[in-house]
């Protein structure tokens, strides 16, 4: 499977952080953060012909945006969702290396 210009726009970056890098070595899992109407089908399939490895899950949670304030001024941080990636027995994704 070849991987066409929306499967780039699904998948936006690998998240990088200790707890993924646990999933990854214990569970055979990768994190990406990922558009917010993507779909567990559509992110399944564009892994698949992103990186080339078969997917045996998709859970997906939407972290909620928090309240912040600059300089005494309201903000809010966007959506974010992410996309946990359970991977078949035998293929791996290192995200550290790059596309």
């Amino acid at each position: 499977m070849t991987a066409k210009p929306e499967h780039y726009d699904l998948i936006k970056k690998p998240i990088i952080t200790e707890k993924t890098t646990l999933a990854a070595e214990v569970s055979n899992a990768a994190t990406f953060l990922v558009s917010m109407d993507a779909t567990k089908p559509q992110i399944k399939e564009a892994v698949e012909a992103v990186f080339g490895v078969k997917v045996k899950a998709v859970n997906t949670v939407v972290a909620k945006g928090k309240n912040k304030r600059f300089r005494g001024i309201a903000g809010e941080r966007s959506d974010k969702k992410k996309a946990y990636v359970i991977l078949e027995e035998g293929n791996t994704i290192d995200v550290a290396s790059g596309l």
